[in-house]
């Protein structure tokens, strides 16, 4: 695993793309959020992203905007299967957050693909074209407690995909 600062795209070369990190870092809504990769490995299998609690994050009661950590949830299942799976389109198909607690400190998102998940991902794949699984992750306090669970259904469909030209998405 690389360290951040030496972490570069692995996708084929000459196609001149920022790293995964500093794209994830730039991507314009996460940048006014002011996050920062902590954790990001070849196979984006594991990922760690620090939300800060900071103005442009805080809501007026002080804690954590809960539309922040929405946002930054919404594309990472979604970022990791498309790494995985780039012959596929891939979207977030539907994202729930259960609060757990407020949200009183800065943030850390902790994503994990577990490597049996991408084995029946990529069998689904191989049988009927398209898949659609469920992946879980959270947030956590600086001190280690769950704040926030999270709940992404990822679509992952042929592309060129039309919803409704080969049934339910």
């Amino acid at each position: 695993m690389k360290s951040m600062n030496e972490q570069t795209d692995s996708k084929p070369a000459g196609l001149n793309q920022p790293s995964p990190v500093s794209g994830l870092e730039d991507f314009p809504p996460f940048r006014s959020m002011q996050i920062r990769v902590l954790e990001l490995d070849d196979e984006w299998s594991r990922i760690r992203i620090l939300l800060p609690l900071n103005k442009q994050t805080c809501n007026p009661g002080g804690s954590m905007f809960g539309g922040c950590m929405a946002s930054l949830a919404d594309p990472v299942a979604a970022l990791a299967c498309g790494w995985r799976f780039q012959q596929y389109s891939v979207w977030t198909r539907s994202l729930k957050l259960d609060f757990q607690r407020e949200g009183r400190t800065d943030l850390e998102l902790r994503f994990e693909f577990d490597p049996l998940q991408h084995a029946v991902i990529a069998e689904e794949l191989a049988q009927r074209g398209r898949a659609t699984p469920l992946f879980e992750y959270a947030y956590y306090l600086t001190d280690g407690t769950l704040c926030a669970r999270v709940q992404s259904r990822v679509a992952i469909r042929a592309k060129g995909y039309v919803a409704g030209s080969s049934g339910a998405l």
